[in-house]
């Protein structure tokens, strides 16, 4: 059972005194926060990619790369890399090139994005979005199993037998497959024999278990077996020294950045009530204190079965030595209960064979 953190780097204004961050200060953060993880014993550390003011993460990449250099066992992942608006040829460098300078940890989440920003900025139509999407998840998977490659496709300049350097130093950059609950992207993973990664925002996260039963069946139609196939949940969250502090100190950047986006976007103003709904059991927030965070992991995994979780945070802007403290306790004392109580459960699993 891996736990992680990921994050958008945003640079939303500070729900409390409506300045605005710099990027190069929240970059900055980032790298400390990246090595904080590794130094408490977090799994993986994922940062996301945007292309617009409110966030500082368009450069994945070189973000995980100047975290790579000061750590040395976390894994390091997009989260997601927005991969119908770029080149699989780049991409695949760039990431090899992290799986270097971290040594064999680098990964890559591939996914739409639920922002469109980079379509217009590096030229793609949206009217292709299925299209490239698929194509570009096409060349990438290639990328990975050869050394050299031919390539003809409808998106991207064709080239014939050329090798595309460096190469990872893993014998095969694991590619996970980044998902909002879409039905046809979890079939998709599983045909590609890919691990999945579910974004769980909102709602009941319960309500994405059907999602697993197709995705492990279209594996195994596939040829794959499901049994080897891993799940990760990605979902907002906080942790502090007690559960009320939590509350305080998370609920006003989640709710200023929430309706900053709400304005843009035309959804309804998100509330303390709809906050405290999400933050109970079967609710997509995990905010609390460690006892209380950890139970709701360990609750979600024996109805979701995956390995992995992400705690996204901060949301909105907070002050950086609170998001450190909470990654402390996630590293500390979340996991710690976490992988105590798995152990336990699949031992019990075990013995009842």
């Amino acid at each position: 059972m891996e736990i992680g953190v990921d994050t958008f780097v945003e640079t939303t204004p500070d729900a409390q005194t409506g300045e605005t961050i710099s990027h190069a200060q929240r970059l900055r953060e980032v790298v400390e926060e990246i090595v904080l993880a590794d130094q408490v014993g977090l799994d993986v550390f994922g940062v996301g990619e945007h292309h617009r003011k409110e966030f500082a993460d368009s450069a994945t990449a070189v973000i995980l790369a100047a975290g790579a250099a000061l750590t040395k066992k976390i894994r390091l992942t997009s989260s997601v890399t927005v991969l119908s608006a770029v080149d699989p040829v780049r991409l695949f460098q760039q990431f090899a090139t992290l799986d270097g300078i971290s040594n064999g940890r680098a990964e890559i989440i591939a996914g739409r994005g639920s922002m469109v920003d980079a379509f217009p900025l590096f030229g793609y139509d949206l009217k292709d979005y299925e299209e490239l999407f698929e194509e570009k998840l096409e060349l990438l998977l290639k990328l990975r199993e050869s050394e050299k490659v031919s390539w003809r496709g409808g998106h991207r300049p064709a080239f014939t037998n050329l090798g595309v350097y460096p190469r990872p130093v893993q014998d095969q950059l694991p590619i996970w497959l980044g998902s909002g609950g879409n039905t046809g992207s979890a079939i998709r993973a599983g045909m590609l024999g890919l691990p999945l990664v579910l974004a769980i925002i909102g709602g009941s996260p319960l309500h994405f278990a059907p999602l697993i039963p197709l995705y492990k069946k279209a594996a195994a139609q596939a040829g794959h077996d499901p049994a080897k196939l891993k799940i990760a949940v990605h979902s907002l969250g906080f942790v502090a020294d007690s559960t009320s502090l939590a509350v305080d100190q998370f609920f006003p950047p989640t709710q200023a950045s929430f309706n900053y986006f709400a304005r843009e976007r035309g959804w309804s103003q998100y509330t303390r009530a709809g906050f405290d709904a999400s933050r109970t059991l079967e609710g997509a927030l995990y905010v609390g204190d460690s006892e209380t965070v950890a139970n709701k992991i360990i609750y979600m995994r024996q109805h979701l079965g995956f390995s992995r979780f992400f705690l996204h945070l901060p949301v909105g802007t907070m002050p950086h030595e609170q998001v450190m403290r909470a990654i402390e306790l996630l590293g500390t004392e979340v996991a710690p209960r976490v992988r105590e109580e798995v152990a336990r459960l699949e031992a019990m699993e075990q013995d009842s064979r």
